[in-house]
């Protein structure tokens, strides 16, 4: 078997322009949401990212078609030929789960296997097969997967433990064409779960927003097919200002609009960054040396914890201590030991620091991190782990003494967009080769 390895030779500060697509994790759930519909819906300034393959396999699998062109992706609902997910995608994503309460309203039945996704911590299906039983579902978890039926899911009143971004996905999803009203309390409000939303009302859903993270769903009848424009990837355009602020660069992000960045813009310009802020781009300089933070991650409209990766190498290249605290995910932090095998010099903590008492303060986990900068960092064999910790491990590199040879590539192309190429437009020299 074939493994991607990329090389990086450190060339200065990351300089230049970069343009970013819609999220990776909206479109693979638009993608799941078209299937409900009566006719094909289109989702423009789609990512090209293998995520989006993964995706279009499994939905052709049951029997819709997908059609890709450019950043242009057309779901043809079609009748459900298999309503069980192919045991062949187990572990790939978490995907699958979602599909859950649309192949129930499609077949009355369905089987997925197992969530997978990155390796950054527990992601319990609890949430999704109580609301989905709520629902009126028969649900059984089995070895191989989670087995369903239900000849009519009706509406009902969740109350999601955490503000769960995949929960919200699934109940929003079975909510639509169930029977009657749905409440959902304690929902997530990450900007990706409105733009599912404002999707599924435009092919025809009754979703009401209402306050203290209160969503309301009117089940309809049918959904028919829509048409929309991914806005742009909050996670992938964070990541490219902090890659030349970590260079001492600076890089202008076109794409994603001001109000999806508005925390980390913050974030970073405590730290001594200096920002320009159009309607068309974002740009981020550091003229002088950063000051070291301390952040916390938390559901939105909370720092994301997909920004916490690129924001610890930034942390290494900042003048003092800086700490971060998890709380989305208990093993967020398992690529740190890369970073400190490169020079990071990185502590991890069982313990809160940097914030109050989450919810892993007595789970052993280790969730916060205190980071000793200036770090001169030395260039290493690196294997990334998983999407956002493979970006950091770029960073680094970038940033090193030497160059630095990074394996497990698969995972960073999963979820940004022609990275390579994003990367040697600013700068960095970067090769690509199989092994």
């Amino acid at each position: 078997m074939t493994e991607k390895l990329w090389q990086i030779e450190p060339s200065g500060p990351l300089r230049g322009d970069v343009t970013v697509r819609g999220a990776k994790n909206a479109v693979s759930k638009h993608m799941v949401a078209a299937m409900l519909g009566g006719a094909p819906s289109t989702i423009r300034n789609a990512p090209d990212v293998g995520e989006v393959g993964i995706t279009a396999a499994m939905l052709e699998h049951i029997g819709m078609t997908v059609e890709r062109s450019g950043g242009e992706i057309t779901v043809v609902p079609g009748p459900v030929t298999d309503p069980s997910v192919a045991k062949a995608f187990t572990g790939l994503n978490r995907i699958p789960i979602l599909m859950l309460g649309p192949l129930l309203h499609l077949a009355g039945e369905a089987f997925v296997p197992l969530v997978g996704g990155d390796p950054i911590g527990r992601r319990p299906v609890d949430f999704h097969v109580d609301a989905l039983r709520a629902f009126g579902a028969e649900v059984e978890i089995a070895e191989d997967g989670i087995h369903a039926r239900a000849k009519r899911l009706r509406g009902t009143r969740i109350n999601l433990p955490y503000p769960s971004v995949g929960a919200t996905e699934t109940v929003l999803l079975a909510a639509v064409l169930a029977e009657g009203r749905t409440v959902i309390r304690n929902a997530a409000t990450e900007p990706e779960i409105i733009e599912l939303a404002l999707f599924l009302q435009r092919m025809g859903a009754g979703i009401e927003f209402s306050p203290d993270r209160r969503i309301v769903v009117e089940g309809v009848p049918e959904l028919s097919g829509a048409q929309t424009r991914l806005a742009g990837d909050r996670i992938e355009a964070f990541s490219y200002l902090v890659a030349g602020l970590v260079t001492g660069g600076e890089v202008r992000v076109h794409g994603c609009p001001q109000d999806r960045l508005v925390t980390p813009i913050t974030t970073l310009a405590r730290m001594g960054a200096r920002f320009e802020i159009t309607d068309d781009w974002i740009m981020a300089s550091a003229p002088n040396l950063l000051n070291p933070a301390a952040v916390q991650t938390d559901t939105h409209p909370g720092f994301a914890t997909d920004w916490q990766t690129p924001l610890m190498v930034l942390f290494t290249q900042a003048d003092g201590m800086s700490v971060l605290h998890e709380t989305v995910y208990e093993n967020r932090l398992a690529y740190v030991p890369a970073l400190q095998s490169m020079g990071a010099e990185i502590e991890v903590y069982d313990t809160c620091l940097g914030g109050p008492a989450c919810r892993y303060h007595d789970a052993g986990a280790k969730h916060s991190a205190v980071v000793r900068g200036i770090s001169k960092l030395r260039g290493g064999d690196v294997t990334m782990p998983d999407i956002r910790a493979g970006f950091s491990a770029v960073l680094a590199a970038a940033v090193a003494n030497g160059p630095s040879t990074l394996r497990g590539v698969h995972h960073i192309e999963r979820g940004y967009h022609h990275p390579v190429e994003q990367f040697r437009a600013l700068g960095l020299n970067l090769s690509s080769r199989a092994v």
